[in-house]
């Protein structure tokens, strides 16, 4: 007895072949489409900015003379501002994500929780400079401060790690857990010395990215008030500061062409300093990650 038509069968298939192969090419050339334009990007950018790129481009300040302009008080004022961002969303970001994995009841609260951090992590990031210039900057009256600026920057990427180390911690399996509890540890020492060990390649990496983020954003620093224009370093996170960003779309608005290759070669130190956190991020990935 025949079951199987096959030549119903090629009949139905035809036409699903073709569909495919049509969205087959559509996707590739959309893809080729943004690596194309990617790529006219990139050779712009560098063959304005490379002859900018030497020690004295790193080591000068701004100023109004593009031969002499630098990038110093803004690569200095951007390592500060990691140097907030990074601890306090570790701190919040890996704690949250313990209590919310480990100690919160699976209840409708805890899941209204975890649907806003998921949308707090979709919301724009002008937003954030508005929050963090009504409560930061006005109410606290941190001014344009680092401490300001890198509280606003850490309630951007605090969503993001949270999820990273959500997901971490829940890849651990649940046999690591309960062979701890069995050899008579308690759940603090088991969330310390078994859960965080597996899960910190996952969190690291999460958070890498998440700052790698924050070193490239610039509408949250705009709304704050940040100074374009800055000769001076900070010495500590109550000083006034800038930021790459912040530096180069300076020199973007400048009516000068000088200035615009000024801001090419800024552009090239920026995307140098997120291509080696993202590097790290990876290296970090592949190193430690286990399976279980």
């Amino acid at each position: 007895m025949k079951l199987i038509n096959h030549d119903q069968v090629l009949k139905k298939m035809s036409p699903r072949k073709w569909k495919n192969s049509v969205f087959k090419g559509l996707f590739m050339l959309a893809t080729a489409f943004a690596l194309v334009v990617l790529a006219i990007l990139l050779y712009r950018i560098i063959t304005q900015g490379i002859g900018y790129l030497d020690w004295q481009f790193l080591q000068s300040l701004p100023s109004r003379d593009p031969e002499q302009a630098g990038i110093k008080t803004a690569l200095i004022g951007t390592i500060w501002l990691m140097g907030v961002v990074a601890p306090v969303t570790l701190i919040l970001g890996v704690g949250t994500a313990i209590y919310l994995e480990e100690y919160a009841s699976k209840n409708k609260f805890t899941s209204l929780i975890q649907i806003n951090i998921s949308n707090l992590a979709g919301v724009p990031s002008i937003v954030f400079g508005l929050l963090g210039l009504t409560v930061f900057v006005r109410a606290l009256t941190l001014g344009t401060s680092v401490l300001a600026a890198g509280l606003t920057m850490s309630l951007l990427v605090l969503p993001i790690i949270i999820v990273a180390a959500q997901e971490a911690i829940r890849s651990v399996p649940m046999e690591l857990r309960e062979a701890s509890f069995g050899m008579g540890a308690n759940k603090w020492q088991t969330i310390v010395r078994v859960v965080m060990p597996a899960a910190l390649p996952g969190i690291l990496t999460g958070a890498i990215l998440a700052l790698s983020r924050a070193i490239g954003e610039t509408a949250p620093l705009v709304v704050l008030g940040l100074p374009l224009f800055l000769a001076f370093l900070p010495q500590s996170v109550f000083d006034m500061f800038t930021v790459l960003p912040m530096q180069i779309y300076n020199w973007t608005s400048r009516p000068q062409e000088e200035f615009h290759a000024v801001a090419a070669g800024g552009i090239i130190v920026l995307l140098v300093m997120l291509i080696v956190m993202n590097s790290i991020a990876v290296l970090i990935r592949n190193k430690f990650q286990k399976r279980y």
